[in-house]
């Protein structure tokens, strides 16, 4: 997939969290279902949190020229030969740098999902004309370069899909 069709797939993914936002309210979206649970309102931080301050500044380091070269580690190969994150919970425990605050407006999570809209629409021509070999490490999938970070963007967005179905699920309970 090129950068205009994985934009456009992100594109989507995001405007369908955006409409689903509309149905809930903010005490909805602070719900936890379990005590080490993220709420919905988190879950919409972390997408939101996680593609301007980590995705998206590693593309920007990657475009920069002479950057690192790296080698991608076997879970990442297998994401991106798959084109998607395994259908499966992923948990980290939580901590103060990954576990995201609960939202304190809806209009918090709309500004950061079009700030990340916003961001995507920019930089896709840089990276869809990026043949530069830098890579930045991701913790788990190894060296990614830009395309590669462009593309886990869209993956992230869309894996987090089944989360928030769970999530809907557990406040309509």
């Amino acid at each position: 997939m090129n950068t205009s069709e994985t934009l456009q797939r992100f594109e989507e993914t995001a405007q369908h969290y955006l409409l689903e936002l509309d149905s809930f309210s903010l005490e909805q979206l602070q719900y936890t279902p379990q005590e080490d649970e993220w709420s919905l309102g988190q879950m919409y931080l972390h997408l939101v949190n996680s593609a301007l301050y980590m995705h998206l500044k590693n593309i920007d380091v990657c475009l920069q020229p002479n950057g690192e070269t790296g080698v991608k580690t076997e879970a990442g190969t297998a994401i991106f030969n798959l084109g998607s994150f395994p259908p499966m919970r992923i948990q980290v425990p939580p901590s103060p740098q990954y576990t995201p605050q609960q939202p304190t407006s809806k209009e918090e999570i709309v500004e950061g999902l079009n700030a990340v809209i916003r961001k995507m629409r920019e930089i896709e021509p840089t990276v869809g004309k990026s043949t530069g070999p830098s890579t930045v490490s991701h913790p788990r999938f190894g060296a990614l370069n830009a395309g590669e970070w462009f593309s886990l963007i869209e993956m992230h967005y869309r894996h987090h899909l089944l989360q928030k179905e769970r999530l809907k699920h557990a406040i309509a309970d």
